[in-house]
């Protein structure tokens, strides 16, 4: 479990407000259950670091508060729209048997013992996350696939995850599809650029021999149409002698 340390806060104008962000904490509040509603400041180095850690929306968090821990759930980090920096953040307590909805995410194990995946299948994620109704104090961290012995058609679906018996999914009535695993997409090859290139060379040549052809053809028949004509005109000064 993720544990933070908080200090109570007692902010009561804007600039107290802008104060303890520049004094490099965050300000936050807890809420929930029959305790009344906690301001708090956590170290924003600390929390950064905690935001960055996997699924941090969707881990139950340690909370030190004035010496005493808490248990207690993210539900919501505020940023800055200039420098993206977190500038404040709630916290839900866990209490035992109080539902919430909360998206949980899913992750996928052992890809290389997929049949369907050697065979150049992809895995099509329909939801990364799925959000579920369950009591706060057995919010599932991830939902685990398994992808051994998995072919290309098959598919998982909602009905394919083992929940705890008071865990149930926000969407009901239809065994809705996780991921599916299709086969590959077919490609045509281009051809290699060293074939076009001796196909245009191939070419070239039987275009110049063809204009080659061509030129002897035309001198011949110059040259005949010339052997033509000087008898003609021999025979015309003959008459005239």
């Amino acid at each position: 479990m993720i544990s933070l340390n908080a200090n109570t806060r007692d902010n009561k104008t804007k600039g107290e407000l802008s104060s303890i962000r520049n004094d490099g904490n965050v300000p936050g509040i807890i809420y929930g259950g029959k305790e009344k509603n906690e301001k708090i400041s956590i170290s924003k180095k600390l929390l950064k670091t905690t935001i960055e850690k996997e699924n941090f929306l969707s881990n139950i968090i340690s909370l030190n508060l004035n010496g005493k821990s808490q248990n207690v759930l993210p539900r919501e980090v505020v940023y800055d729209v200039i420098t993206d920096e977190p500038i404040h953040v709630d916290f839900l307590r866990v209490v035992t048997g109080v539902k919430i909805r909360i998206e949980v995410p899913v992750e996928f194990i052992n890809h290389e013992k997929s049949p369907g995946l050697k065979r150049g299948g992809v895995l099509n994620i329909v939801r990364r996350k799925v959000e579920l109704k369950c009591p706060s104090e057995k919010i599932p961290e991830k939902l685990t696939l398994d992808l051994e012995g998995v072919d290309i058609g098959e598919s998982f679906k909602i009905s394919s995850v083992k929940l705890d018996s008071e865990v149930v999914p926000t969407i009901q009535g239809r065994d809705f599809v996780i991921a599916t695993l299709a086969a590959p997409t077919v490609m045509k090859e281009p051809e290699k650029p060293a074939e076009t290139e001796a196909a245009d060379g191939e070419e070239g040549v039987e275009g110049s021999e063809a204009a080659a052809d061509g030129e002897k053809q035309a001198t011949d028949g110059d040259k005949k149409e010339g052997d033509e004509k000087k008898p003609a005109e021999k025979k015309s000064s003959e008459e005239k002698k």
